[in-house]
């Protein structure tokens, strides 16, 4: 039988997996009490929701283009 080419790899569905663990991780740290009409909560303004976990959704969906991109070393 001929090896068939696919457009990934292994190493590019492990690159998707990982990708999308830290984009889940990002929206977790986003997660937090809410205010109402009755209740102010200082934490929707804390650095971790504001800051950090934008960017960490930012790297995940940035290496997941990568995963996409990347192409396999079989590939010609």
């Amino acid at each position: 039988m001929e090896k068939k080419n696919f457009a990934f790899d292994k190493t590019n569905f492990i690159l998707l997996a990982i990708s999308m663990a830290i984009v889940v991780i990002g929206f977790l740290l986003m997660v937090g009490p809410n205010s109402s009409d009755t209740v102010f909560e200082p934490d929707i303004f804390s650095a971790r929701r504001i800051k950090v976990a934008p960017i960490v959704c930012l790297v995940g969906f940035v290496s997941m283009i990568y995963a996409v991109v990347r192409k396999p070393k079989d590939i010609e």
